[in-house]
């Protein structure tokens, strides 16, 4: 970590180091030879939204789902909890109930994200699949009956850029389920399947140890067979043909990928990939579900290209919601949370650093709500505990005003800020499938989903908030500060952007107040405005701000 080496815990951020860790950062970079790694525009300016379809909203005026099979459980209440307990018969958990949230439900849902500030969805995979999650892909160029068609997702498209949002997909290219138009182990399609013949087209896609019975299949989860992507046939069908599925969905209207455990699909599966899409829509972004630090990641004993200008565009940013966490329940204090942020800030290129996909929750993890709030461990829970378990009155305060200022972080740090839906309601939940309850439409936390849109109109009307300067200026204790501005009408990439200066200051105590003091000469700042309390005016006295922050609270000071 050069930055730790050079500043150690205490002290604030030396403005002479900068230039000499952005050269260090150059040169790191172009070691590598760096052929083109750009993410959009767009994509940097955004806030993202995470759908899981099937849980957000009923489009249809009977609240009916739109089909289901006989083998489909379909709840009657929208507020129920999720089905959990094995299949008496299986023994398995299916994933095969359905509350009947489909893609005509986002399309009615326009107005109420757009009012929320957002500007790119982020959709579960939404082909014809089996499960309520769909990563069992069925049929990767069928919409799932339960979702809508065709039709209806091109309408979603349209109607959502009409409204400056863009629609990201899911792409599940490491396998498909066994349920599939292409293993079809079930005989539930009319194509020849893998499983069924040594004949069918899709054989090579697929790697059988004892055919057919035993295969290789994802994490051991038998419904899911690997494919084998550097199988000609099967690039052809995702990257090279005509209409190949990299391609056919950007045709559609959608403007890039979120690429599904992308550590297990080869580099060389990855470039092809993103040449076909680029060809397509030099535009549209491509994001890895990556875990670790994407610039160090090791898979299968090799490192990873995915930051090289080849494969990926962003990629999303666990270790930022590991940071959040450890930082906001007190494992670390804001010097080792400064040194974590900074040693990223460092691996990444800047391009991918304010591409990053920052979230704090998503359908793997469970509900940042329940984390914040103390819950005990899931681990020390039964399955019908975690069900129905319920944050206290104490809880549920310190919870929502824990996550107001993990909001506040998102929104205001470089990077992609992604809402995990219903976060901004007030969801709670452990893991899988208690994270992906339905949204709770008429039952959302009123004040906490207002705080949610106050700060991410601060992020959409301020161009120093998304692709600014990050400083870091103040880093000890509870308390948390950093600058965004831009200088000159120039953003970090060099676009004419509005000049502006913010200064965010975070005190994570439950109890502790505290008064900060922050040089303001190499500013030039003299007066400032706190926009997220009332408007209250500081000025700086000798150059320097006195400023209280209260405990479990956050300031957002604007330069004026």
């Amino acid at each position: 970590m050069l930055y730790t080496a050079m500043t150690g815990r205490q002290g604030q951020y030396p403005c002479c180091w900068r230039p000499i860790i952005g050269i260090m950062i150059f040169i790191r970079i172009s070691a590598h030879c760096l052929p083109s790694i750009t993410s959009d525009d767009w994509f940097k300016d955004s806030i993202m939204y995470q759908i899981f379809v099937d849980r957000f909203y009923n489009g249809n005026e009977d609240g009916r789902p739109l089909v289901y099979g006989d083998d489909c459980i379909i709840h009657q209440d929208w507020y129920e909890v999720p089905n959990y307990k094995p299949d008496p018969v299986t023994g398995k958990v299916l994933c095969n109930d359905f509350f009947g949230g489909n893609l005509l439900g986002i399309i009615k849902k326009l107005p109420y994200l757009k009012e929320l500030g957002v500007s790119a969805l982020y959709l579960n995979p939404i082909f014809e699949a089996y499960s309520n999650h769909k990563y069992d892909v069925g049929n990767y160029k069928k919409i799932d009956p339960m979702f809508g068609d065709e039709e209806i997702f091109q309408e979603l498209c349209q109607k959502a850029r009409e409204l400056g949002i863009y629609i990201i997909l899911d792409g599940v290219f490491s396998h498909t389920g066994s349920d599939s138009m292409y293993f079809n182990k079930n005989g539930r399609y009319s194509t020849l399947g893998a499983y069924q013949s040594k004949d069918s087209p899709y054989y090579p896609w697929y790697r059988f140890i004892r055919y057919p019975d035993v295969y290789e299949c994802w994490w051991g989860i038998d419904t899911l067979p690997n494919v084998n992507e550097m199988e000609p046939s099967y690039q052809n069908y995702i990257i090279h043909d005509e209409d190949a599925v990299a391609k056919y969905w950007l045709k559609k209207g959608a403007k890039g990928w979120r690429l599904d455990v992308v550590d297990e699909v080869p580099d060389e599966f990855l470039k092809e990939f993103r040449k076909a899409v680029k060809e397509m829509d030099e535009d549209a972004v491509i994001i890895g579900e990556v875990w670790e630090d994407a610039s160090r990641k090791v898979s299968y004993g090799k490192r990873r290209e995915y930051l090289l200008g080849e494969e990926l565009d962003s990629v999303m940013n666990y270790p930022f919601r590991d940071m959040v966490l450890k930082f906001f329940l007190g494992e670390w204090d804001a010097a080792y949370f400064n040194r974590a942020i900074m040693s990223l800030y460092e691996n990444y290129p800047v391009e991918c650093f304010y591409s990053l996909m920052n979230l704090v929750g998503s359908h793997d993890v469970p509900r940042i709500k329940t984390l914040l709030g103390e819950a005990p461990p899931q681990h020390a829970l039964s399955r019908d505990q975690q069900a129905h378990y319920a944050l206290t009155e104490e809880q549920e305060r310190l919870a929502t005003q824990r996550l107001k200022l993990v909001s506040l972080l998102q929104m205001t740090f470089p990077g992609v800020p992604c809402i995990y839906y219903g976060d901004e309601a007030g969801l709670s939940g452990y893991s899988d499938p208690f994270n992906r309850r339905t949204y709770p439409w008429g039952r959302e936390d009123k004040e906490l989903l207002e705080w949610y849109k106050r700060v991410a109109a601060l992020r959409n009307g301020m161009d120093a908030l998304r692709t600014g300067e990050f400083i870091p200026v103040y880093y000890e204790g509870d308390v948390y500060a950093f600058v965004r501005c831009i200088r000159g009408g120039k953003d970090v990439f060099g676009r004419e952007r509005s000049d502006g200066f913010a200064l965010v200051i975070i005190n994570r105590s439950r109890y502790k107040a505290y008064t900060v003091k922050l040089d303001m000469q190499r500013w030039g700042i003299s007066r400032l405005i706190d926009v997220m309390n009332f408007g209250m005016e500081f000025l700086t006295r000798e150059g320097y701000l006195f400023i209280d922050v209260l405990p479990l609270k956050g300031r957002v000071l604007i330069g004026v």
